[in-house]
């Protein structure tokens, strides 16, 4: 099941490793993307601390972990095509994956539908 942080990134757990991206919405809210800087591979990242940047050409906005964890993969696809984030923002257009560290965090996160009513639609 997808979940949300109000901070408008998304993730889907499978076997104690979540894929993590941005919202549809928050792609809106970007605009084109042109460029993605990603963390690196076995990096410790901590529930809504930076985990990674998204540049579009209205500004550049951090995009937050939203559980604890160590990466384990990120999306190479996004070097040579940063518009992946806004054509498959919720699919290919994933940021990282990441080991969780303590799974109960996902009970701090929106299920689509809380997420929806969150943003007004």
């Amino acid at each position: 099941m997808k979940k949300f942080s109000d901070q408008h990134e998304w993730i889907v757990v499978e076997d104690s490793i979540g894929t993590v991206g941005i919202s549809d919405y928050a792609q809106q809210q970007l605009g084109d993307v042109v460029f993605t800087e990603l963390p690196a591979i076995g990096k410790q990242l901590f529930r809504g601390a930076e985990a990674a940047v998204v540049e579009s050409v209205k500004a550049a906005s951090e995009v937050y972990s939203p559980v604890s964890g160590e990466v384990t993969e990120i999306n190479t696809q996004l070097e040579a095509s940063p518009d992946l984030v806004n054509s498959a923002p919720e699919s290919e257009g994933w940021f990282f994956k990441i080991r969780l560290t303590d799974p109960a965090e996902l009970e701090n996160l929106m299920d689509e539908t809380e997420y929806k009513k969150f943003i007004g639609a």
